[in-house]
């Protein structure tokens, strides 16, 4: 499995590299923009990313407008809904506006309140059927 880890915050990012190292090659990505465009050269290599952790408070783009914008290049580049990759909102952000924005709105797969508990996170990529 392919992983693409956008977060910020090192420690966090730390946290879902050591959890996710086992199942696959992990990425990361410090910005929404940084995200963004590995996402779009993953594709262009033809290595897309099966699961992309996306935090979504960060700087120059945030969470929120990286996932519309990878669902707006997988719609644009005739991507099929099943090849789509799964992606995991990763917030501290448990308000119900964000929850719908990100699951609704923005086409997340799965939504993960901080601090990430390990068993609970795999539980979500085995629900996603990744594992």
């Amino acid at each position: 499995m392919r992983v693409l880890i956008a977060e910020d915050d090192f420690g966090s990012r730390k946290l879902l590299q050591n959890i996710l190292a086992e199942y696959g090659d992990c990425d990361v990505a410090v910005d929404g923009e940084e995200a963004i465009e590995a996402f779009k050269i993953a594709w262009k290599e033809q290595k897309p990313y099966e699961l992309v952790c996306m935090d979504i408070m960060m700087p120059k783009v945030n969470g929120q407008e990286a996932l519309k914008a990878i669902r707006d290049y997988e719609r644009d580049s005739g991507i099929k809904p099943s090849e789509e990759a799964k992606v995991i909102m990763t917030t501290v952000l448990d308000d119900p506006k964000n929850v719908i924005d990100a699951l609704y709105k923005g086409g997340a797969s799965a939504y993960v309140v901080k601090p990430i508990n390990k068993e609970k996170f795999l539980k979500e990529i085995h629900e996603l059927g990744l594992l």
